[in-house]
Parts: C-alpha cells; structure tokens; sequence
C-alpha cells in the first residue's frame, strides 16, 4: 500500500493519517467499493469542511480536514492493494485537491473580510509548494523500485490506459490535470531543472519538504482557523513560501 519501497522510507508530515488510511483500504479490500468511490467521498468532505468554516465551526472544519486527508491516501491505497492502479483516478485526486483548495481557502477570505487578491496568492502560493514537495516525492516514486509509478515526473503526454479504465476518460482527466496543473509544473521544473537528473533527494530533506505536502497543509489551515485571528491565515501561506528557495538550495548542496 505504499508508494515507496521499504529501502527508502522517510518521515512524511503530510501522511500522519497512513495508518488509519491503510486500515480504511484494509477494510474495503475486495468489495465493491473503489478508488474512486472514496475520491469522490473526500471530495465532499472536502465540501463540508468549506460550509463549516463559512458558518464558524471551525472546530468541525479541523476534524473534517484531517477526515479527507485520510480518505485522501486511502483511495490510492486501496488502488494498490486491488492491484488496480488507474490514470483516471490518479489525475481525478489531484484535480479534485486544487478544485477543493480553492474553495476552502475562498472560504477563509469570505470570513476574513481581507482583499481578494490574498486569495489568489495564497492559492497559488499552497500549490507551488505543493508542487516542489510533489515534484522531489515523483522522481523518489519513479527512480526506486518497488516505488509506485502511476505518477510521472514530467506529464507531457496521454498515458495509455491501463487495464479496467477506457482511454476516453484517461484523455479527459489528463487535460483537466494539465489546465489545473501544468503552470505549477513548469514553474516548479524552472526552480530546479536538474532535480530529476540528480542524486536522490536526503530522507531529512524530504521531511523537511513535506511541510508542503496537502495533508499538512490543511491541517496546519484548520489549526489557524482555530489559533489565530482569520486575517492572519492566507497571509500566513504566503509566507511560507520563504522556505521555497531553501529547500531547493538544501537540494542541491545535500
């Protein structure tokens, strides 16, 4: 169920909900239900998380974070589990992850009563980080085996189906990726082009970026709404791209 192989583990931050994940996938394991199935469901967790934080239940809007970042590595965990790996799937979750992303975080700004435009960066600011932490974790996934491969480093081409999904669905959900994402990797690739050619990145550096990754993300978002003064938080996330330059400089010198 795991996306690397066990020679090559590091402490990830933003999967501090594996176990339960895994238990989930354990569980459904040979029935009915899909990956899918259980994107589609931490797409409306994801929703019900935004109502909550409109209507100041932020308490709710923290547990329901921490509930579809489980879901969220459970899908794919039971993907592998069912030896069911799926393109469709796989660019699905991540285009229901920027969708979600931006409305959560348009939800902050609607309670925040601060400038749109902290909005906008603060969305784009959560998806290039994610992005940097995305890019260091594909190329781990791509270069050792026993990793998962269903990612790829650079996505410039439709993938050819897999077995148990159509190639019409294959192409739709690559060219959401693309519209959703491809900005963000270009970017990403521009910060650092020889990451992909270069030693592997050091365990300590990757759980150092996996600050970025979307599990922590959001549940560093739902304890804000909680701690701190709503018109702090979006500001918050830009700030932390601070840390941007330095990771990719530890990159490189590691």
């Amino acid at each position: 169920m795991k996306k690397l192989g066990e020679h090559y583990r590091f402490i990830d931050l933003s999967d501090y909900g594996r176990p339960l994940s895994d238990q989930i996938a354990k569980t459904l394991q040979n029935t009915w239900v899909t990956a899918i199935h259980l994107t589609l469901l931490f797409g409306a967790v994801g929703l019900l998380a935004f109502y909550s934080i409109l209507g100041g239940h932020f308490k709710t809007a923290l547990l329901l974070l921490i509930l579809k970042s489980i879901i969220d590595g459970a899908d794919g965990a039971l993907a592998r589990l069912n030896n069911q790996p799926s393109f469709t799937g796989r660019y699905l979750d991540s285009v229901f992850d920027i969708l979600l992303n931006l409305i959560l975080l348009g939800g902050v700004w609607y309670i925040s009563g601060i400038h749109w435009l902290w909005w906008a960066g603060a969305f784009f600011s959560m998806q290039l980080q994610g992005t940097l932490y995305n890019y260091y974790y594909v190329i781990l996934r791509n270069r050792l085996s026993g990793g998962d491969n269903t990612s790829k480093v650079f996505e410039y081409k439709v993938p050819e189906a897999l077995p148990g999904e159509s190639q019409y669905s294959v192409n739709i959900m690559y060219y959401c990726y693309q519209i959703c994402y491809g900005l963000f990797d270009r970017i990403v690739h521009a910060l650092d082009p020889q990451a992909y050619q270069s030693a592997l990145p050091q365990r300590w550096l990757m759980t150092l970026v996996s600050i970025y990754g979307l599990g922590f993300q959001l549940l560093l978002l739902g304890l804000a709404l909680i701690w701190l003064p709503t018109s702090w938080i979006l500001p918050g996330i830009v700030a932390l791209n601070v840390f941007l330059p330095l990771f990719i400089m530890l990159r490189r010198i590691a």
